[in-house]
């Protein structure tokens, strides 16, 4: 079973994955490019933080079941993931801006002219408040698979704490079969040496009587003798 040292490094592991790419779309790719494709690239990059943002999550919920004697380096871990997020969060935030600011001036150049301005500014927040849905959307779904992998996840630590209770309970009644045990054997040894000392008190009954035979025989035999 995974411990959860294990679970954190694993789910560092994709973190930096996923920030590594958020890095190369922000640095270089939206650098090279315009218009569609460089929105293309940004909206990416929005789905891979809101994602960063889950296994952040994760490695909150994992860095508690930690033991305290090597926590501080997996807390400096966390702590250094989050700054990184935070500054990539508010790159992205900069860059898409910028990119909306670029299409409205592109917008109002292209239709300065038109008599119809009026219906570009709406198309354009038509535009804008499509976007704000799919982003809403976007964040909708992963806070309902963060849920569910939470849920899986607290599953898990159910069963791992009913296996761990029955396996305690086990060991405590095998602890009570051993005293008893050891009551019994204690028993058992009083009794022999019980025994032992009765055998020693017979012994020496015995061979005070052998002793006072032999006086006695010795006694006789004396005094007959003598007359």
């Amino acid at each position: 079973m995974s411990t959860p040292d294990n679970l954190f490094d694993a789910y560092h592991s994709d973190y930096q994955h996923l920030i590594g790419s958020v890095r190369n779309k922000l640095e270089k790719d939206a650098q090279e490019q315009q218009g569609e494709q460089r929105k293309a690239t940004l909206r990416r990059v929005e789905i891979e933080l809101d994602e960063a943002d889950d296994i952040i999550s994760q490695l909150e919920i994992e860095i508690q079941g930690i033991p305290a004697s090597i926590r501080p380096q997996y807390t400096n871990r966390l702590k250094q993931a989050k700054l990184d997020l935070n500054r990539y969060k508010k790159f992205a935030k900069e860059s898409h801006a910028q990119t909306t600011r670029n299409f409205i001036r592109f917008d109002s150049t292209s239709m300065s002219d038109d008599p119809y301005d009026e219906r570009a500014n709406e198309r354009t927040k038509l535009l804008a408040g499509h976007q704000t849905l799919a982003d809403g959307s976007r964040r909708i779904e992963n806070s309902t698979r963060l849920a569910l992998e939470t849920e899986d996840l607290g599953a898990d630590i159910l069963r791992s704490l009913r296996v761990q209770r029955e396996q305690i309970e086990n060991t405590s009644h095998t602890l009570n079969q051993a005293e008893a045990s050891i009551d019994r054997a204690s028993g058992t040894i009083q009794k022999m040496i019980r025994q032992m000392y009765k055998q020693r008190f017979v012994i020496a009954g015995i061979i005070l009587v052998l002793i006072v035979v032999v006086v006695l025989i010795l006694y006789f035999k004396l005094f007959y003798h003598r007359h």
